[in-house]
């Protein structure tokens, strides 16, 4: 059986990374888990958060036995990315931090936006990306927890206006502060993304880690093609999405299923398969 490559997020936020290098690569085997049970992340304490994904990514390896896996979550990556390397090598880890070294090379005003969890842009991790990349522009960070949400639990019933409502504020924000280049420092954002570059036209230029990403995990898996077997890993005939908690699926993710042509499941009831 081929060891399929899982992304974890928090909650939907992951998904354009999956679709990315799902249409990059069709043919590979994919699991999508979503956090719901511990959603948010982005509030939580460190060290809560990286025992709690520390528990759920040895739960996730036992299941899937992946050949590797994409943390498609700012706040995870830069929380718990080096724990959980050291704690599970050597399984290979992508993390997705905050494309600011592309936002300083662009900005013309040396100004720079970020957007994000508390967490994140709390973070040491972002001061020193800024310190090494973004060496004489300014940065200007901002939390937008209620963003996170409405991505969570709105997105998928709001029209465009809705949609656009929800990011304006924060571009205003940053175009007030004289940014010219602005980072989606969360992946929820990034299924808001054609709203943020509506907003920020024609002054601001919105980036984000998609690309860079996708080609990062095709490099490690292309690396791991000679362990990309295995009699242990869980049998997949289409690609999963693999949700926390126990309770039933909400009809919002039945509705990003379909949307992402994912099949539906609860982690608990993955049982995993091995060969006779």
């Amino acid at each position: 059986m081929i060891k399929p490559i899982l992304f974890l997020d928090s909650g939907a936020g992951g998904l354009p990374y999956y679709r990315d290098f799902h249409i990059r690569n069709p043919a590979e085997k994919l699991v999508y888990a979503a956090d719901r049970e511990n959603f948010p992340y982005g509030a939580k304490d460190p060290s809560l958060l990286i025992s709690l994904l520390t528990a759920l990514m040895e739960k996730l390896i036992n299941r899937f036995d992946p050949r590797l896996v994409v943390l498609a979550c700012n706040t995870a990556s830069v929380t718990a990315l080096d724990h959980l390397r050291s704690s599970f090598s050597p399984l290979p880890f992508v993390g997705t931090v905050p494309a600011i070294k592309p936002a300083a090379e662009g900005s013309r005003r040396r100004s720079i936006g970020l957007l994000g969890t508390a967490r994140t842009v709390e973070d040491p991790y972002i001061a020193d990306l800024a310190a090494r990349y973004a060496g004489g522009c300014s940065l200007s960070a901002l939390a937008a927890p209620d963003l996170v949400d409405f991505v969570e639990r709105r997105l998928e019933d709001a029209d465009e206006a809705e949609r656009l409502a929800a990011v304006k504020p924060y571009v205003e924000k940053f175009r007030a502060g004289g940014a010219d280049a602005v980072v989606l420092g969360c992946t929820h954002f990034l299924l808001l993304a054609d709203e943020f570059r509506l907003a920020a036209s024609p002054d601001i230029k919105i980036y984000d880690s998609i690309e860079g990403i996708s080609r990062r995990i095709e490099n490690l898996s292309n690396e791991r093609a000679a362990d990309d077997s295995s009699d242990a890993a869980f049998a997949i005939e289409k690609n999963l999405l693999v949700l926390t908690g126990s309770a039933p699926p909400e009809k919002v993710w039945e509705k990003r299923a379909r949307r992402f042509d994912l099949s539906l499941c609860l982690l608990n009831a993955v049982k995993p398969e091995t060969s006779p």
